[in-house]
């Protein structure tokens, strides 16, 4: 059996206060402590403040270290071509040495230069061949490691609570999965080699010009402090506005999907200006972040390059001095100025390439702090199997509450027998809905206890009770693929004459083979090119083909007309037949039938009765059937 769910995200029910706004008042539940902020009206520019750059650093290598194997050759050739490019200069002296002036004549050994060029045509050669094959293994480390993160990434979200990804902005998910993930792919596939080749390079480089003159490499030192110096100072500066660019734009990205989500809602209320008003102030946000890192990673360059020309021209003066004194030769000098380049490169590489860096690891502590986020809790360890399930509910003394200090529920109990039909009405916010979310555990209860089958819920695994389990919820989700393929989704081994019972029980067979491809339609996202009621209809196909032992209509025919509603009713009555069903209905025409309705008010039952025992009561459903039937009476 397969487990039907229309909503993905749980649907934060009516329940849920609409004051939990980011920064304001008590916090949501949910380990992110994102907040939903209740939606878009509500949106914040929030600073961040700067996080341990060093331990995503060591993360961050440990899951580059899945690529040991092509890591190591990466190493390997880079340590190649970066040896091969420190004889370079060597080879370059001796053959300006063998170019001299001897009792004023002007003296060249051909021989030798001949033979000097040659071994130079031979490394230069053998570096750009180790240069490709090192090109071809950082661009596969690069992809091997998003493959890694993006793949580690969906699989944690795919295991958090609903809680977690209720209290989270649905595009800053979306951001840190895209944008941030191939931040880090650029630096990767960029800084790795660069990098590692700049430290081989700064001690390979100190050898070298320790050959040549031990003096003039100490002269050489003088600009390593202002460069340590300068450097400590910009990162400092830069390092937050990395971080607060990331955040900003996952921001941004929320906003995008509200609207393409909500545009509807937008253009009806004609909220479109307040809308563009509020992406603006975002976008300037994110806007102005940009700017300020950008320039403090700008100003990192040049101060380098200015302290690694100071060394040159200090190392070019002193080494004059020493051919002067006769204690250097010109190829010497010409040696010691390229090593001096390469002594100085390890700080430019990492000062050219900081803005990417930090934009990388801002980019992966927002993944890590996702991955870091405790998985959906599954404590059940009972070897039950979804056959064993009967459908007894019990609900016992539960409460909870959305937001820690404003229960929704407050000491309810309710007896459910096998094969009953029990409806929950109660007026907007009186916790319906939070009943479903606390028995399919997508949110975990405050107090109280919740059995089936005299099984406390938080010992059956997850998966067994919600296979048991088929809901079909008022807001229909539907995915890109065939009508087939949607029905199916509530059972993957259905068989074809299955799909098509489905379809005809809920009453969608009629619209489905009107349409020129019948079960093969296409659907769009949500299902956006068909109608509300035909939508619902198919979630409706999808729930009788999961065949559950229990059964949960939430406003399932709110959707619908009246036609349409009966036929749906006739074929409700005969999916519901030996199965436990929990309807929630605010249409009380729909629940006449029902064995047993149960009335809410303020998280508490109020009233339990069949339909006419309770409007003879002249009670909280009394008032509730005459204010819904006011109008039509009249």
């Amino acid at each position: 059996m397969s487990n039907q769910v229309n909503n993905a995200q749980g649907q934060p029910p009516q329940g849920m206060p609409p004051k939990g706004q980011p920064g304001n008042g008590p916090q949501m539940r949910g380990p992110m402590g994102g907040g939903r902020g209740g939606g878009p009206m509500h949106a914040r520019i929030n600073s961040e403040k700067p996080k341990n750059i060093r331990k995503t650093l060591l993360r961050l290598v440990k899951v580059i270290g899945r690529s040991k194997y092509f890591l190591l050759a990466l190493l390997l050739t880079m340590s190649i071509v970066t040896v091969l490019d420190l004889f370079g200069p060597t080879l370059q002296g001796r053959a300006i040495d063998t170019i001299r002036i001897e009792n004023g004549r002007f003296v060249v050994d051909f021989e030798t230069m001949k033979q000097v060029l040659a071994q130079m045509l031979v490394l230069f050669a053998v570096s750009a061949a180790f240069t490709y094959f090192q090109s071809i293994l950082s661009a596969k480390i690069s992809q091997d490691t998003v493959f890694a993160m993006r793949n580690d990434l969906f699989a944690k979200i795919s295991h958090l609570s609903i809680a977690s990804t209720d209290n989270h902005r649905h595009g800053d998910l979306m951001s840190r999965m895209t944008n941030d993930v191939e931040n880090v792919s650029n630096a990767v596939s960029q800084s790795i080699a660069s990098l590692f080749s700049s430290i081989l390079t700064f001690f390979g480089a100190l050898f070298f010009m320790l050959r040549c003159n031990v003096i003039v490499t100490l002269v050489a030192f003088i600009t390593v402090p202002m460069t340590l110096l300068v450097s400590a100072k910009l990162a400092k500066l830069m390092r937050r506005y990395f971080v607060e660019q990331q955040k900003l734009l996952g921001k941004i990205n929320g906003e995008v999907e509200e609207m393409v989500i909500g545009y509807k809602t937008v253009v009806a209320y004609g909220k479109e200006p307040e809308t563009i008003e509020r992406f603006g102030e975002i976008s300037e946000g994110l806007r102005r972040t940009s700017i300020r890192s950008r320039v403090f990673g700008s100003i990192m360059g040049p101060c380098m390059n200015f302290l690694g020309n100071l060394q040159y021209v200090l190392v070019a003066a002193f080494g004059i001095f020493f051919v002067i004194r006769g204690k250097m030769s010109i190829g010497n000098i010409q040696a010691m100025l390229q090593y001096s380049k390469k002594f100085n490169r390890p700080i430019n590489e990492i000062a050219n390439q900081y803005a990417s860096i930090m934009t990388a690891l801002a980019g992966a502590e927002r993944i890590f702090e996702i991955m870091d986020t405790p998985d959906e809790i599954d404590e059940g360890r009972l070897e039950v199997s979804v056959k064993d399930i009967q459908g007894n509910i019990e609900f016992d003394d539960i409460r909870f509450g959305y937001v820690p200090e404003e229960p929704v529920l407050k000491g309810l109990n309710l007896s459910v027998k096998k094969g009953q039909r029990i409806a929950i009405v109660g007026a907007t916010g009186s916790g319906k809905t939070t009943i479903v979310n606390l028995l399919t555990r997508f949110y975990e209860l405050d107090g109280g206890k919740i059995y089936v089958d005299d099984m406390d819920i938080t010992e059956l695994p997850k998966k067994t009770l919600r296979d048991s389990i088929a809901i079909v919820l008022q807001d229909t989700v539907l995915f890109a693929d065939t009508i087939r393929a949607n029905i199916r989704y509530g059972n993957p081994d259905a068989t074809e004459d299955e799909i098509r019972f489905a379809a005809k029980t809920a009453n969608a067979d009629t619209f489905i083979e009107r349409l020129p491809d019948g079960y093969d339609t296409v659907l769009t996202e949500g299902g956006s090119n068909l109608s509300q009621g035909q939508r619902q209809l198919l979630a409706i196909a999808r729930a009788v083909i999961a065949n559950p032992q229990i059964l949960i209509l939430d406003e399932a025919t709110s959707n619908v007309d009246t036609r349409t509603e009966m036929h749906i009713q006739q074929a409700m009555l005969a999916l519901m037949k030996n199965r436990t069903s929990l309807i929630i209905a605010h249409r009380l025409s729909t629940i006449r039938d029902a064995d047993k309705i149960v009335v809410l008010r303020d998280g508490v039952i109020v009233e339990e009765g069949s339909h006419d025992e309770l409007l003879n009561r002249k009670g909280e459903y009394e008032k509730l059937y005459r204010n819904q039937f006011a109008g039509i009476a009249t």
